[in-house]
């Protein structure tokens, strides 16, 4: 097995959303990220806004692209699955979320054929984040 690093790095992961703001505050207000940067591009109709628990020079974060003329949700298809987080207290998190909210649609507990403890909440788009206790 080989020492060099890898020739490539992960980024980020994109999402359209449909309200920018309320995404923001989704993702930081209950997952504790931080808004990284945000750009307008107005003669393509869209903000990027960048949101992760650290710098993207060494860390992976999400790209959240708003579509200005977008007013319909978005279709989130049968090919995409979820974004997964680590949390220390699945079922602590979980009631403050929910007490704030947040959509449950699988409440905490082992995962089927494993003894993992997972759950899954639904940002304000209805794409899955999974919590995985660690």
């Amino acid at each position: 097995m080989s020492d060099a690093k890898p020739a490539f790095r992960m980024l980020h992961t994109m999402l359209r959303v449909r309200d920018l703001e309320k995404s923001i505050a989704f993702y930081t207000g209950h997952l504790g990220m931080t808004l990284l940067r945000r750009r307008d591009f107005p003669g393509g109709r869209f903000t990027l806004a960048f949101v992760g628990y650290g710098d993207e020079a060494s860390n992976t974060v999400l790209e959240l692209t708003h579509n200005w003329d977008q007013e319909e949700p978005y279709d989130l298809g049968s090919g995409y699955g979820h974004i997964a987080l680590g949390v220390p207290d699945i079922y602590g998190t979980c009631a403050k979320l929910e007490a704030a909210g947040v959509a449950i649609p699988r409440p905490p507990g082992p995962m089927k054929h494993s003894t993992t403890v997972i759950a899954f909440i639904e940002d304000p788009d209805g794409y899955k984040v999974e919590l995985i206790e660690k």
